[in-house]
């Protein structure tokens, strides 16, 4: 498989790429994370990838190292009740937020763009997540401990929280994490690029 960029500085979309051994390198430019009011909700992830890929796109134009060079963006949002929750801005909003998913089933969408000499393949992988009742001690023992400010949903799944906290998983699990990892590769592994 050829070298890729991954158009992302999550550390976790980085550790999975890597444990899915696909080579890479990182090449990001920061882009308008906004989105359209009216968009479906599962295509607004999917939005956002496309701006991170176009920027590095545009961005790469003008290095001829890169010319040719499947690039990969991704952005993952949680969805409750038909709410985006995004990121915590601090202690308070990261305990109100595990309060609110405690109990409940919620959605976490990765939205993927890959684009590759002009052409552009998109889509968005959706997974089910049921967290146990949390106690106010759990969450702020986790908000405290791992602070999770980075983290769609104020939480990662690979950590404490998600190991006790998560009563089940319908859907791919490293979706949670940032990346559906497996679905990447069967579109890398394609002839088209190849090239």
């Amino acid at each position: 498989m050829q070298s890729i960029i991954l158009a992302s500085q999550s550390p976790r979309r980085k550790q999975l790429l890597e444990w899915a051994e696909v080579p890479f390198e990182i090449i990001i430019k920061s882009t308008d994370e906004s989105y359209p009011p009216d968009l479906p909700l599962e295509e607004v992830p999917v939005h956002i990838a496309r701006q991170k890929a176009i920027g590095v796109e545009e961005y790469i134009l003008s290095l001829p190292q890169y010319s040719g060079r499947t690039i990969l963006a991704a952005d993952t949002v949680v969805v409750l009740d038909s709410q985006i929750i995004g990121k915590p801005q601090d202690r308070q909003e990261a305990v109100n937020i595990l309060a609110s998913l405690s109990g409940k089933t919620h959605s976490v969408i990765t939205g993927v763009v890959i684009r590759h000499k002009k052409s552009e393949v998109a889509f968005s992988d959706i997974t089910s997540v049921e967290f146990h009742s949390l106690t106010t001690e759990q969450i702020e023992f986790y908000v405290d401990k791992y602070k999770p400010y980075d983290k769609a949903g104020a939480y990662g799944i690979q950590e404490w929280i998600g190991v006790v906290g998560i009563k089940s998983v319908n859907g791919d699990f490293y979706n949670v994490m940032g990346l559906p990892v497996s679905r990447i590769v069967q579109e890398l592994q394609k002839p088209d690029y190849q090239d």
